[in-house]
């Protein structure tokens, strides 16, 4: 018997990272549309995972596994392979920067309402102590009101296995209306 309502729908990468609108839909809106309908589907979560990586290609590389996201909330792992290592057999301290900025611009985008921008503006990361195994990022951010432009900060955190702290991440966006 077949369903009538598809459960996939066509897709474009580049729909992931327009930053525009497109009706009532945010950006913000489609990746928790992707990210809903993938979660739950035997290895869902990677292909949301790899598409993510395609429409990013930098924070593709450091191939981010999400675990959650929800508006105001995400987490990510990274696990630790040769590939994000640097000299000391520890992950490189430019590959934590990067699933540390993932993780809160996707926690910080998951809950923009639909006629809000954000562009990265600063990047600020306290390393704690060298990152060894898996280790997860873990963002909850609040939005405020967007009126006008502004800047907003938004901390992650990174732990290894152990529950340590790694790394803390301090990204500012500037938020502003869209135009038009």
């Amino acid at each position: 018997m077949r369903p009538s309502r598809p459960y996939w729908k066509p897709f474009s990468v580049v729909s992931l990272v327009k930053n525009e609108t497109r009706g009532r839909k945010s950006r913000a809106a489609e990746i928790a549309g992707w990210w809903e309908r993938l979660r739950g589907l035997p290895g869902g979560r990677w292909l949301f995972g790899r598409l993510l990586g395609l429409a990013i290609p930098y924070t593709g590389t450091v191939r981010p596994l999400i675990q959650e996201i929800r508006p105001g909330y995400a987490r990510v792992a990274l696990r630790d392979r040769r590939r994000v290592r640097n000299h000391l057999r520890s992950i490189h301290a430019i590959a934590l920067a990067n699933v540390g900025e993932f993780t809160g611009g996707i926690a910080m985008t998951a809950t923009l309402p639909p006629d809000v921008r954000s562009i990265l503006l600063k990047l600020e990361v306290e390393f704690l102590k060298k990152a060894r195994g898996t280790v997860v990022a873990e963002c909850h951010c609040t939005v405020p009101v967007v009126a006008g432009t502004m800047d907003h900060q938004v901390q992650t955190t990174i732990r290894d296995a152990a529950g340590d702290e790694v790394a803390r991440v301090t990204a500012t966006w500037r938020l502003s209306p869209l135009q038009g």
